[in-house]
């Protein structure tokens, strides 16, 4: 009797801990990026609060074959942005947190947070 009342609750622990969804992570704060529009004017593209471990296209100019630029990490997480769309590219650099920045010349497509 004693290993069955065991075994339920071992089995119901283990159940509810699989029904209990996970909270999904966040980098806190902005991640800043310039591009330039269809009238070739520099606009400032913002990320507020992205998910982390996640790949994110740089959305204003997913449709378009221009690349975004000068990058301003203002989250709590690493930013490391990549020049292809889909974070795979040998081509990243990493941006620390809180501050970190890119010049004019580091060009961005896609961005992953720590």
């Amino acid at each position: 009797m004693r290993t069955r009342t065991v075994f339920l609750a071992v089995a119901s622990a283990v159940a509810l801990c699989f029904t209990i969804p996970a909270t999904a992570s966040a980098a806190e704060g902005e991640f800043t990026y310039r591009y330039y529009d269809e009238d070739e004017e520099i606009q400032v593209g913002t990320l507020v609060d992205p998910p982390s471990g996640e790949c994110i296209e740089i959305p204003e100019i997913a449709d378009w074959d221009v690349d975004a630029f000068r990058p301003r990490n203002d989250t709590d997480s690493t930013a490391v942005v990549f020049l292809d769309d889909d974070c795979s590219s040998d081509s990243y650099y990493s941006l620390r947190p809180h501050g970190g920045r890119g010049s004019d010349r580091l060009l961005l497509r896609s961005v992953i947070f720590s």
